[in-house]
């Protein structure tokens, strides 16, 4: 898919007004800008972490700010070929006024409120559409209405649809200049995996149009039952029918760590498949946040998403703004609260093993002793109870009295994979 965000950042012409009068108070600096130059400024683009949330399904108003609170753009969806539809429709029929209430309350809020374009049920790229005039009257809706949009139709192969994508986006930007509007793409993953597709894919797109993409929302889902379900595929390895395609292998094939925006569904009915626990998702940024990641999370869709499956994800890598994190203990203690263990693989030893401890990061394959048992992480972690819902911690079984026996450690088995449909 591919995202034209209105972009909340500051033109050129507020940056001389600064620079003019750099030495003045900033309330005073504030009060001297034109109406056009302040309106810029409450459009500046957001910086990283983007927290993106979708809105198809139907619901009678667009939600207050505090229910969608963490999300920092919100995207009404879709802007088609001949027009609105769905919720991108109930913003085109609210009234001049209701809008603008709509976004005064969203951008004092943070939240970007934005328009997806085309969706899944259309294909610019191969019905024949013009590019630039399809940017062209779709930049026109965006402006008119003041907000942005997302594209979702890519069929790869031959090059013609990387070509499409590329004119496309040109012109877009040339309608909605960068700094004024964000302009953002939303792939599924398998588009990034190298040598797969005759015109090179998203890494084509990439290399040629990158640079005017402010991010990418990637949708780690709908690629088959196994593809993405777990911390290791979604992020180090994915399996060889998508090969190279999971978070960091994208990276590595030069896109933008700082680009790619982990998008999964809200739950396992907003999606054919790829569907991860929320709090399973939250070990994983986690994990990619440790390792130099610090991209955000996109979702589909509201209702079925909201500020409490945010908080989730966020957890303790982005905490809340009202929320005050656990604090750290030096040690583990037990509690009621505690879930179930799950079944032991068998006995433990744990003669020489730490107990598990808040705060302290454990790489895969590192032990602990929790509640009397032995575990072994199976990615990287933090505070991330063993036996707790994450699902981090294999248990390797109760702890025995042999003191001189030697901590067991163990290979982590790979990943099985069964081929994905195509797209």
């Amino acid at each position: 898919m591919l995202h034209l965000y209105l972009a909340l950042t500051a033109a050129l012409a507020a940056f001389a007004c600064f620079r003019e009068v750099a030495s003045a108070p900033l309330e005073e600096v504030l009060r001297g800008l034109t109406p056009k130059a302040r309106n810029v400024l409450k459009r500046a683009t957001p910086v990283a972490p983007y927290f993106v949330l979708y809105s198809d399904a139907y619901v009678s108003t667009e939600p207050t700010a505090s229910e969608i609170s963490g999300f920092n753009v919100f995207a009404l969806s879709f802007l088609l070929e001949y027009g609105a539809a769905d919720q991108a429709q109930e913003w085109e029929e609210l009234t001049a006024a209701q809008r603008s209430s709509i976004l005064s309350e969203y951008e004092a809020a943070g939240i970007s409120l934005i328009v997806s374009l085309f969706g899944s049920t259309e294909t610019p790229t191969s019905s024949g559409y013009d590019p630039i005039d399809t940017a062209n009257t779709m930049a026109a809706w965006v402006i008119e209405y003041g907000l942005q949009g997302d594209f979702a139709a890519f069929n790869g192969g031959t090059g013609s649809a990387e070509q499409w994508l590329g004119n496309f986006t040109t012109q877009l930007r040339a309608q909605l200049p960068q700094g004024q509007y964000i302009l953002t793409h939303a792939p599924v993953a398998p588009w990034f995996s190298p040598d797969k597709w005759g015109g090179g894919g998203y890494l084509w797109v990439n290399s040629m149009v990158g640079d005017m993409i402010d991010w990418y929302n990637v949708q780690f889902y709908n690629q088959g039952t196994t593809e993405y379900t777990t911390c290791d595929g979604l992020l180090y390895n994915s399996s060889t029918t998508w090969p190279e395609s999971a978070l960091f292998q994208i990276a590595d094939s030069g896109v933008p760590l700082d680009k790619l925006v982990i998008g999964k569904p809200a739950t396992s009915a907003q999606a054919s498949n790829g569907y991860m626990d929320p709090s399973l998702l939250a070990s994983c940024v986690s994990s990619a946040y440790a390792a130099g990641w610090d991209a955000g999370v996109m979702v589909w869709e509201y209702p079925y998403a909201s500020s409490s499956w945010i908080a989730t994800v966020r957890g303790n890598t982005w905490p809340m703004p009202s929320t005050t994190a656990t604090p750290t203990s030096t040690t583990a203690t037990p509690t009621s609260t505690t879930a179930t263990t799950p079944t032991p693989t068998g006995t433990g030893t744990c003669a020489g093993v730490a107990a598990w401890t808040t705060g302290v990061a454990y790489t895969g394959g590192s032990e602990v002793t929790y509640d009397g048992y032995l575990w072994t992480a199976s990615y990287w972690s933090e505070n991330d109870t063993p036996g707790g819902s994450a699902g981090v911690w294999v248990n390797d079984g109760s702890c025995t009295s042999t003191a001189a026996a030697a901590a067991k450690r163990r290979d982590l088995p790979a990943p099985a994979f069964t081929p994905a449909p195509a797209l």
